[in-house]
Parts: C-alpha cells; structure tokens; sequence
C-alpha cells in the first residue's frame, strides 16, 4: 500500500469515523497522526515525533501569545469594556432606522480589536444588545442575525486567536497576519452595516428608530471608548512600529486592561477568576488542537499527499483562482458539519502548501481562509454563534436564526470576493510595518 493511499485512509478514518463519533478534534488528529505515522515509518519514530512535537510546541516562547490575547479579551468582557462600547454607539447611531443593529456592529468592531474570540464577541454584544433590541420591537431577524454575524469580526480583526493559530501552524509572522486583518475586518463590519441599512428599507418595521440624543450626550459618551482605542493603539501601534514582539503586545494590553479597570472598580475580584478560568480552558483548547494538527501534518508529510496535491493542482489547466474557489467551497461546506476552528487547523496542512504553490502571498491567503473560516461560526447546523444566540434568547426559534444568518453571508462573500480582486486590501499594511 503506497503512502499516498495511507494518507488518504487516514483522512478518512479521522473525518468518518472519529469526528462521528464525537471525540474531540485535536485528540482525534493525534491519534491519527501517530498511529499513520508508525504505519509508515515505525513506532519508534513516532513516538520520538510525537515526544519532540509535543516538547517543542509547549516549551515555545511564542505560544505564550495564546493564553494572554484570551485573557485580554475576558478582561475586557468582564470589566464591562463592551457595555460602554455599545451605550456609545447606540448614542451616536440609534435614532437611524435599524440604528441600535448599527450600533451593534459598530461596537463589535471595537471590542473585536481588544478581544480576539467570535463566541466572546457574540456573548458579549448579546448579553448587551439584545435587552435594547428586544424593548425597541426590532424583528428577531434583524437582531439575532446582527448578533450572530457582528461577532465573527473577532475571528478577523485582531488580536484574532484564529490568526495566532494559522501563524503558529504555517510559521508565518504573527505580527504581519494581525496588521493584515485589520482593513478587512474594516470591510467586512462595513458590508454588515449596508446590510441591515439595505434590508430597514426594504422592511421599515425590522428596526424601528429608536431616541434621538443630544450633541453634548454623544460627546460625553465617547469616554467609554477610550478604554478600548487605547488598549488597541498599545497593541497594534506597538506590533506595527516594532516596539513589541506579540508576546509582549499581548502582556502589555493585559497589564493595561488590569490596572484600569481595578484602578476604577470596574473589575471584580469574581470576574478576575472568571476571566482566569475560562482563558485557561480556551487556552487548553486551542494548545490541544495546534498539538493534533502538527501530529497530523506530521503525518501527512510523510505519505507526501499534501505535495501531491498540490502538484497536481498547480499543473491543472485552470486559473488559480478557480482552485482557490474550490479550497473555499470545501471549507464553506466542511464548516456547515464541522467545527469551523478544528476544520482550519485540520486542512491547513493540505491546503496552505496548495496555496504556496498556487503562487498566492502567503499573508493574503491567511487572511481569505480566515474570512471563509468565520463563515463556518455562523453557517448551520453547528454554527457556534447561532447557538451562543440561542442560549442568550431561548425564545427565539432555532429556525428564525438560521435564517437571519442568511441576510448576512452574502456580506461575508462580497468581502471575500473583493479582496481577491483588491489583494492590496490585506496587504498594504503588513507591506508598511517594519
């Protein structure tokens, strides 16, 4: 049996049988990866492979950028960071048809820069807009999909963890991947606010105008956004001129955040812990995939499919372009049945060498997978911010949601289609950084 043929087993086995039958992705690829790898090579060699990975991997100074955007981002969800967010931008814009859902997005746009979780994003703005939508008769429609989809701008804008992990995973500058995302994160929150603009006037009664404030009211509001323009400026100010490496971005934003919001009582001792906890086990997650992707990947070099393929796609007849649509509908419909995160750090290993010999920019290709891989947060039926809405809205059907989420990924795909006809979009700042 050619190692080729091993590798595809192999796939096979972990998508049909492991993912079926519910045990956890990461410990699925590892599982995989070492027992194909010692079916190729031999037991010995994987169990050094899978001792030095694992070695390497929790020992590694850069991973260290995990835990501490995480608990950035809980600090900040934690210390009502998000509330005054959203309070400004309800003052500024919620008198507009459709202007809380506005507000919304508006707000996800900020929290996302200091957050870097779509589900943190989502929970967040939830817990906050819904209440306001709900009192204001906006349609469930309107609100839940402006929930559901404003957060996946915290897998884009950074400090994104999905971009931590893809710049882990395939070696790339972490620090240019960040500064890559923020013009389509941009874009992308744009694209989402012509929507719900598009969709107010086509339905008048799915987001009524809610009160008008006074100058001086909106003026005064702009102080709970100094929190968070500060947070980001040290943060990506500080990557963009070369002050920090992300590591020490990651820990300056987090002493920051502490010292503000203790100084002003905001954070309690309860959600200190809080914070603490659920970064830890988001942590432990996300350290638990990279480790199964590298086994995998490992193992997948070995029987040298993702070459192959990428040779064979290389010499097709074809625009690269219409491969790269390709990549995109597989991770589009891998996502709708497979955790969106466990799907990326599954494929890259196939996909990114594809890419490469593609001839894309490696920092424009991150970004597209990226975009589509926030698609899978919000695409039924395991959509994770769906049922982060639902949790936080057990009134709403299950149903109304799925279709909310509809208005809203032809926004997702505009935006992925410009920016492969504008690569300058994503690249224009990583190309200006030092």
């Amino acid at each position: 049996m050619s190692p080729t043929l091993i590798g595809i087993i192999g796939i096979i086995i972990l998508l049909a049988v492991l993912f079926f039958l519910g045990m956890p992705v990461g410990f699925a690829m590892g599982v995989v990866g070492f027992c194909g790898f010692w079916y190729v090579v031999s037991f010995k060699a994987a169990m050094n492979i899978v001792g030095m990975d694992i070695w390497t991997i929790f020992s590694s100074y850069g991973l260290t950028v995990v835990p501490l955007f995480v608990f950035l981002g809980y600090l900040a969800f934690n210390s009502g960071i998000a509330e005054r967010l959203y309070t400004a931008a309800y003052k500024w814009f919620g008198h507009w048809r459709g202007g809380l859902a506005i507000a919304t997005i508006g707000a996800d746009e900020l929290f996302a820069a200091i957050c870097g979780s779509n589900t943190a994003t989502a929970a967040t703005m939830g817990a906050v807009a819904l209440p306001q939508m709900t009192r204001y008769k906006y349609d469930t429609r309107l609100s839940s999909g402006t929930i559901v989809t404003g957060g996946t701008l915290g897998t884009v804008m950074p400090p994104s963890v999905v971009l931590i992990i893809i710049g882990l995973q395939t070696e790339q500058s972490i620090i240019k991947l960040f500064l890559g995302g923020i013009l389509p994160a941009i874009l992308l929150g744009l694209l989402f606010i012509l929507t719900i603009v598009v969709l107010c006037r086509i339905y008048p009664k799915f987001g009524p105008a809610g009160p008008r404030f006074s100058f001086k009211e909106k003026i005064k509001s702009l102080v709970g956004v100094i929190e968070a323009v500060v947070i980001f400026a040290l943060v990506i100010g500080g990557l963009y001129v070369g002050l920090f490496t992300p590591t020490e971005a990651g820990a300056v934003g987090v002493f920051f955040t502490l010292a503000v919001t203790i100084a002003t009582g905001r954070l309690t001792w309860k959600g200190f812990i809080s914070s603490v906890t659920d970064s830890l086990k988001i942590s432990c997650m996300v350290f638990f995939l990279v480790t199964g992707a590298i086994i995998f990947g490992r193992f997948l070099a070995v029987t040298r499919l993702p070459f192959m393929v990428a040779e064979f796609a290389s010499s097709l007849p074809v625009s690269p372009y219409v491969v790269l649509a390709l990549i995109l509908l597989i991770y589009l419909v891998g996502g709708c049945f497979i955790d969106s995160l466990g799907f990326l750090v599954l494929t890259i290993p196939i996909f990114f060498p594809l890419g490469m010999a593609l001839g894309f920019d490696p920092i424009w290709y991150a970004i597209i997978l990226t975009m589509v891989t926030t698609m899978g947060a919000i695409t039924p039926p395991v959509g994770v911010n769906i049922y982060v809405v639902k949790a936080l809205a057990p009134e709403i059907e299950l149903g109304t949601i799925f279709k909310s989420v509809s208005y809203f990924l032809m926004a997702c795909i505009v935006c992925i289609v410009i920016l492969i006809i504008f690569p300058e979009i994503v690249l224009i700042i990583p190309n200006m950084a030092k």
